[in-house]
C-alpha cells in the first residue's frame, strides 16, 4: 500500500526544478533575444538591421524609445534612460524579460527593489506592479520583451 506522502515530492525535488525551470527561461529569452538581433527585419523585401548598442534612443524630456517587434506573438522595445529618469509605475501587461544593454537601473517589483546591470536578465510575471528607475549618474539602456503581445492577453 502507497502512503500518500510518497507522492509529494521532496524539498530538494522542487529546488530542483525551480532552478531548471529558471534556467531553461534564461535560456530561451537569451536564444530569442539572439535571433531578433541576427535576423534581419523584412521591410519590402530590403535587408535591414538593427543594432542596439548604436543610438540608444535616449530624450531629454524622459524615457527614450524604440518599437523593435511588434507581432501576435512577440513585442520588443528599447527603452533608454538619462540619470534620474525614470518608467512609471504600471502592472507588466504581459509576461515580460527586460534585458539591460548598458548601465544600470533599479527596477521596483511589486514593492521590492532590484539593481539590474548591463547584462542582466529580469523576468516580471504577468500583473507584476513594476517600475524602472535610473538612479545612477551614467545612461542606462534596455531591452524590453513581452510574449505574447500585450494585444494577444485577452483573447
Amino acid at each position: 500500500m502507497t502512503h500518500a506522502l510518497n507522492k509529494i515530492p521532496t524539498v530538494s525535488v522542487l529546488i530542483r526544478n525551480r532552478k531548471k525551470e529558471e534556467t531553461m527561461k534564461k535560456f530561451f529569452a537569451a536564444a530569442l533575444l539572439i535571433v531578433c538581433i541576427c535576423v534581419p527585419v523584412q521591410a519590402e523585401e530590403v535587408e535591414t538591421f538593427v543594432n542596439l548598442l548604436d543610438g540608444a534612443p535616449y530624450n531629454d524630456k524622459g524615457m527614450g524609445k524604440q518599437k523593435l517587434v511588434d507581432e501576435d506573438y512577440l513585442w520588443m522595445m528599447q527603452a533608454a534612460l538619462k540619470p534620474g529618469q525614470e518608467v512609471p509605475q504600471h502592472n507588466a501587461n504581459s509576461n515580460v524579460h527586460i534585458i539591460i544593454l548598458d548601465g544600470e537601473v533599479v527596477i521596483n517589483l511589486s514593492g521590492k527593489d532590484v539593481i539590474a546591470k548591463k547584462g542582466d536578465l529580469v523576468p516580471v510575471a504577468f500583473k507584476t506592479a513594476m517600475n524602472i528607475k535610473n538612479k545612477s549618474e551614467a545612461n542606462a539602456t534596455f531591452v524590453i520583451i513581452k510574449t505574447p503581445n500585450p494585444g494577444q492577453m485577452d483573447k
